[in-house]
């Protein structure tokens, strides 16, 4: 059987579902139909910044920081996942994530390169990943891109193999249930 794993840009995800209302997705289900049956699932690696908190962090940042990091650690506990974070920068009046893009990239690259996989399914939409793709393709993998319309770049969709829409139906197919661990971000 192919050995396939999924790679997803929690940032991503949580914009898309965002669009689509703020659902809540079972990561762990949606993995799983991902890779489909031709393929088995060897791990899923969720890449995400935690909530920024300054020096003093107020109440809130506390409260924030604390909430994602107890989402990380559900992640964490499900079959087969890892969780990659980056960090946040503040540039002007706003910040921006940074280090995730690059922490895909390496992991993708590397479990290609080491035929560790034959499929990767990514759920991003950035055309920072296209060479990342590549070199991926070029080491004989099969990628699969799962992105949202409004918010893809189209140098990612044309870098992938195979490519689907992240529609609202189909993520309606994994609710996160109140006892179910994982979801759609923090």
């Amino acid at each position: 059987m192919r050995k396939a794993a999924v790679f997803l840009d929690g940032a991503y995800l949580d914009g898309v579902t965002r669009g689509y209302g703020g659902m809540r997705v079972d990561l762990a289900t949606l993995s799983d139909d991902l890779v489909g049956p031709q393929a088995e699932r060897i791990r899923t690696y969720y890449y995400y910044c935690p909530p920024f908190q300054g020096p003093s962090p107020s109440e809130e940042e506390r409260r924030r920081y604390a909430a994602a990091m107890t989402f990380f650690e559900s992640l964490r506990l499900l079959p087969r996942f890892e969780v990659r974070l980056g960090f946040l920068a503040k540039r002007d009046d706003r910040f921006e994530q940074k280090g995730v893009d690059v922490l895909l990239s390496v992991d993708l690259v590397r479990m290609s390169w080491g035929k560790q996989i034959d499929v990767a399914v990514l759920v991003a939409g950035d055309s920072d990943f296209v060479p990342a793709v590549q070199a991926a393709k070029d080491a004989g993998v099969v990628t699969r891109l799962f992105y949202a319309r409004s918010s893809v770049h189209n140098k990612l969709v044309k870098a992938c193999d195979d490519r689907a829409q992240l529609s609202q139906e189909l993520l309606a197919k994994f609710p996160r249930h109140p006892k179910t661990s994982g979801g759609a971000g923090p």
